[in-house]
């Protein structure tokens, strides 16, 4: 099962961003370059979906969009992944249960943007999730208000880490999360799909 699966070294914290990345952009480099510096993460993985759940309307190709990261994407420590489609994983729950199986001795965090925050209470288990893997959160432009108010923040109040700590995140004992301002470039990839850029 590890065939053609990412290398992490035991003890490493891996930041894992899943979405679908139709199309990957500049805005998806930046959140993860500034989650290796804030949460101090030593990669992130990006985990290219091969469909969204939640949404009706399918993806570009697994194979375009995966290209289309690894063309875009020139950092050492950034790195481009299919491991759901490998793994035969839909749910980020099921995802992350079977990743700790297959990286035992490694510790992950979970990326989102502060949008995904605010609807994180509509994931498949989505408390699960909160419960057994610290999540970092990135605020984006005018989403930072309806995610601090969202059910899943309210839920796990307790349990958020102060920015300033950003770096236990990786660290800590779950549940934990935390969630910071960063300088965001506003950019989405509906944005890119609506203006004609992504075919």
């Amino acid at each position: 099962m590890r065939h053609n699966l990412p290398y992490a070294a035991p003890d490493q914290v891996i930041g894992l961003l899943g979405g679908s990345f139709d199309p990957p952009h500049a805005g998806h480099q930046h959140i993860s370059r500034e989650a290796l510096r804030r949460f101090g993460l030593d990669r992130v993985w990006w985990l290219v979906s091969p469909g969204n759940p939640l949404k009706a309307r399918g993806p570009a190709p697994l194979e375009r969009r995966v290209a289309a990261a690894r063309a875009l994407v020139r950092h050492p420590r950034i790195q481009i992944t299919d491991i759901e489609a490998r793994i035969g994983t839909r749910y980020t729950a099921e995802t992350l249960q079977a990743m700790m199986r297959l990286y035992p001795r490694v510790r992950f965090v979970w990326l989102m943007g502060a949008d995904n925050l605010a609807q994180f209470h509509r994931w498949d288990q989505w408390e699960w999730i909160m419960d057994n893997v610290p999540v970092g959160v990135l605020a984006r432009p005018g989403d930072r208000l309806s995610a601090r108010r969202s059910r899943a923040a309210a839920h796990y109040a307790r349990w958020r880490i102060p920015g300033r700590w950003s770096q236990m995140l990786g660290h800590a004992s779950t549940p934990a999360w935390c969630f910071v301002n960063v300088p965001m470039l506003d950019i989405s990839s509906t944005e890119i799909r609506a203006s004609g850029r992504w075919g």
